[in-house]
């Protein structure tokens, strides 16, 4: 059996030290300005923020598997020859793919970047939106699964963060 020990003058985290105070605010601004999550994705949509759509960027099988409700399907491929005629001039896109396992929702990012929309990345795709209870459409209708709870408080309360 092997077992990793820490020298008491030795740290795993600061072996590399954090970055300075302008790097970090850079970095983590940068960060929030390419990415959202699926409570701040959720938020809008159950308040009907304006300027925010959401895409689902995957196939039509996966689409009808289950998808976020009120979400506009339009996998990758077609972004660049139909995002025109279904997204609205002025919104902040926000892709979604399967999970973070993925970079679908990536790859449809760039595709709406390179049109010139406005785009964020959500964290986690349908897999954590799915995971943490909210609304999922299929043909069947919208249904909610029960919270994992790894993703989301098991009480329905926001996370807080």
């Amino acid at each position: 059996m092997s077992v990793i020990t820490a020298s008491a003058s030795a740290s795993a985290v600061t072996s590399v030290p954090a970055a300075d105070n302008a790097a970090a605010l850079a970095h983590f601004a940068g960060r929030l300005a390419f990415e959202t999550d699926v409570t701040d994705v959720a938020a809008d949509l159950a308040s009907g923020a304006p300027g925010v759509i959401v895409v689902d960027s995957r196939s039509r099988e996966s689409w009808t598997q289950g998808h976020i409700e009120g979400a506009v399907h339009l996998p990758t491929a077609e972004i660049a020859g139909r995002a025109a005629e279904v997204i609205p001039a002025g919104v902040t896109v926000v892709t979604y793919c399967w999970g973070p396992g993925c970079n679908g929702a990536t790859r449809a990012a760039l595709e709406f970047a390179r049109l010139g929309y406005p785009v964020k990345e959500m964290l986690g795709g349908f897999e954590y939106w799915a995971r943490e209870g909210f609304p999922v459409e299929t043909p069947s209708g919208v249904s909610r699964r029960a919270i994992d709870p790894l993703t989301a408080p098991v009480s329905g309360i926001a996370c807080a963060c």
